[in-house]
């Protein structure tokens, strides 16, 4: 990670104030000195992380952050993920995270979760080849509204939950507190799973 100004090195900053959390970090690119991409805390210790860039053309660099964590000796992979916002990048970058070099390359032992902003409003190929390999965690299913996007007054549906049939999902609840609007633009999905 860059040492840029505090206020553009979210990333370290939330390594220095978070300290009881373990993190990966998948850097995409800088903005003013200071590393912007996706982060994964856990409680837990991470065993293995991986960056996989999703970039298309000359559009911002995006990517998916693979992190695996050891719960009792099975092994869970969570797959955080960044789209990008034109409808073509997108189809590129879905095609991409489902092919053989993420998603489908020598399918891991354990459970997998694909989360994150897919910047999809509607159900387009994001949504139809996550739903095809994947469980969707529907929203609509155990919440009144699952729009994530604007956190103050959100009307778009642009964080997705996918996860393995392994899984059981428990719960699924949008977290609104005062501290979520101001860490994100987004209101975070909070999904509860048993093996």
């Amino acid at each position: 990670m860059r040492n840029g100004k505090p206020e553009y090195d979210q990333a370290r900053g939330l390594l220095h104030d978070l300290k009881e959390y373990h993190a990966s970090f998948g850097e995409n690119r800088t903005l003013h000195g200071g590393a912007y991409g996706n982060m994964t805390l856990s409680r837990i210790p991470t065993v293995y992380s991986e960056n996989y860039d999703l970039t298309w053309q000359r559009r911002e660099r995006r990517g998916c952050l693979r992190t695996d964590f050891n719960l009792g000796g099975t092994t869970l992979h969570v797959f955080n993920v960044h789209l990008g916002t034109s409808f073509r990048e997108r189809r590129h970058q879905a095609r991409q995270l489902v092919g053989p070099n993420i998603l489908k390359r020598d399918v891991p032992a354990g459970p997998r979760i694909v989360v994150g902003d897919f910047n999809e409003w509607t159900r387009g190929l994001a949504s139809r080849l996550m739903g095809e390999a994947f469980r969707v965690a529907e929203p609509k299913a155990h919440l009144r509204s699952g729009r994530t996007y604007p956190g103050i007054l959100p009307f778009l549906h642009l964080d997705h939950f996918y996860y393995d049939a392994s899984l059981t999902l428990l719960t699924l609840r949008l977290h609104r507190r005062r501290d979520a609007l101001i860490a994100s633009d987004h209101l975070p999905l909070v999904a509860e799973f048993k093996f």
